[in-house]
């Protein structure tokens, strides 16, 4: 039996390839290739793999060979493969080359990887440059590739593939600083998250602004069996496709992810064209978007102004969010989105908890309805490209109590410090996830408010009126102070007549 392939090995090939590209374009763009080059060479060593398999077990005969391949996962014929494009890794078309696989690929899988590579081109002139410069590119990207072996009697575990994947989208998040945030959650923050709502078997679990998909594919892991249904829609091109590879890549073969406007064009409709409702929702939402009902607008409306009557789904009805900030926007499209019982986390900034306005309108609406559970403070600079400091919301329907809790987890010691970036351990994640579930007040952590005090406090969440974290200062002895003084004084004078001496011996 040969040695497995480990995860260290696979992430070192990966980033080898990276540097391929590094310093020629930008990360934000580059990640697509490599990203996509590692799924196409997946799902080729799989594919190969299993041919082998075939032509053994049916000792050659051709016809039972196809109908066997033909219910696989991924169908691919001979050019399509990785080691097709990697024969060919000289040829001076071999960025079409590649195009006309995935093309391929796609016709071939129309049901599951439909369009997954339409916002790819290996072949463009004004991303990978001039034909020389670009072929030696993808040469060399084909070369580096090629040093993996991914066949599934190679890598064993399922995951470790999809870990990869997971690991370079974080790499390049980090790298690519504030575009990199939009589409990746930190890993842990993705976990707390994912904890804070545990899902159970046969529930949906949604993500309406849903990036690369990790989020979700975290919180499906948080049950055992894997038996979640997992929707998600996601507005930019590129990342959608990244999402829908993510999935297969980590053995979710049946998820819904759909590429649009989530404001202006949900894409999870029931049959007869309402929302559809989950049990669990999960989000990243960006934060404060600017011009976020843009999508209603339609055309060449000079001054638009958007109102609740505009969005058939009627979510805007608890008051319109500030057309520069789309927040509430969000979280309002989340709740209709809810099901009976269900419960959902949304990382917000904290603006959301104090802004006025038509957003202190909002926000009074929902706890009056009694829809807020728990307002939880995250420490600074824990995500991409922003200092900003956010928080988690966390909403359930048909609640049994009407207090809310607070948790403020932004103090020392409950993170780790980094250079550029904090993160959360599990210590970290344990302690409030606990708290929660415990739902008590905590010295200098947690509180548990009444909606009487909140209604005192004008509906105002900020987590400082409610969670005091100041740490008394040591009284100040006065007589150890004079003392200090004294001696301090008596030191000086000792020093000045040194000093006298020195100069008196030098003659000054």
């Amino acid at each position: 039996m040969s040695e497995k392939v480990t995860q260290e090995q696979i992430n070192s090939v990966l980033w080898q390839a990276a540097d391929t590209f590094r310093g020629k374009i930008d990360s934000s763009i580059y990640k697509d290739y490599i990203l996509t080059m590692l799924f196409v060479k997946y799902i080729s060593d799989t594919y190969k793999e299993h041919l082998e398999e075939y032509k053994e077990k049916y000792k050659g005969d051709e016809r039972r060979i196809q109908r066997a391949l033909s219910r696989e996962r991924f169908v691919l014929e001979e050019e399509a493969t990785f080691d097709y494009l990697y024969s060919k890794r000289n040829d001076p078309q071999i960025g079409e080359i590649i195009n006309k696989a995935l093309e391929k690929i796609e016709n071939e899988n129309t049901g599951k990887l439909r369009g997954v590579f339409r916002n790819i081109d290996f072949n463009s002139e004004s991303v990978l440059g001039k034909t020389k410069e670009r072929n030696s590119m993808l040469r060399q990207l084909l070369e580096d590739f090629n040093k993996l072996d991914l066949r599934p009697s190679a890598v064993g575990e399922e995951d470790v593939i999809g870990d990869s994947y997971q690991y370079m989208i974080e790499q390049f998040a980090s790298d690519a600083g504030k575009k990199g945030g939009e589409f990746f959650t930190p890993s842990m923050v993705s976990e707390l998250l994912a904890r804070l709502v545990k899902p159970e078997e046969n529930d949906r679990i949604y993500d309406p602004t849903c990036g690369s998909g990790s989020l979700l594919i975290r919180v499906a892991r948080q049950v055992p069996s894997r038996k979640v249904a997992i929707y998600g829609q996601e507005r930019n091109g590129q990342t959608h496709s990244l999402a829908i590879m993510n999935m297969y890549l980590h053995g979710i073969d049946d998820a819904d992810i759909e590429w649009g406007d989530t404001i202006s064009n949900p894409l999870h409709l029931d049959d007869d064209g309402k929302l559809m409702k989950f049990q669990r929702i999960v989000a990243n939402p960006p934060f404060s978007l600017d011009k976020w009902a843009m999508g209603f607008a339609g055309d060449g409306e000079k001054k638009f102004k958007m109102e609740p009557g505009l969005d058939p789904h009627r979510r805007f009805d608890w008051g319109v969010p500030p057309s520069s900030k789309g927040d509430y926007a969000f979280v309002q499209h989340m709740l209709h989105s809810l099901a009976e019982g269900g419960k959902m986390a949304v990382i917000l900034p904290h603006g959301v908890l104090f802004r006025g306005a038509s957003e202190g309108k909002i926000r009074k609406q929902i706890l009056e309805m009694n829809l807020l559970d728990a307002v939880i403070g995250l420490p600074e600079k824990l995500f991409y490209g922003t200092g900003i400091p956010a928080c988690i919301m966390v909403f359930q329907k048909n609640r049994k109590r009407d207090d809310v809790l607070f948790i403020d987890a932004s103090s020392e010691g409950n993170y780790e410090k980094g250079k550029n970036q904090n993160r959360l351990r599990e210590q970290d994640i344990q302690k409030i996830v606990e708290t929660y579930e415990k739902y008590e007040t905590v010295d200098k952590y947690s509180y548990v408010a009444s909606m009487e005090e909140i209604k005192e406090n004008e509906y105002n969440l900020n987590i400082p009126r409610y969670v005091d974290t100041f740490e008394e200062e040591e009284p100040v002895d006065m007589d150890e102070v004079k003392k200090n003084i004294k001696s301090i004084k008596k030191e000086l004078e000792e020093v000045e007549a040194q000093m006298e001496k020195y100069l008196e011996e030098l003659g000054l």
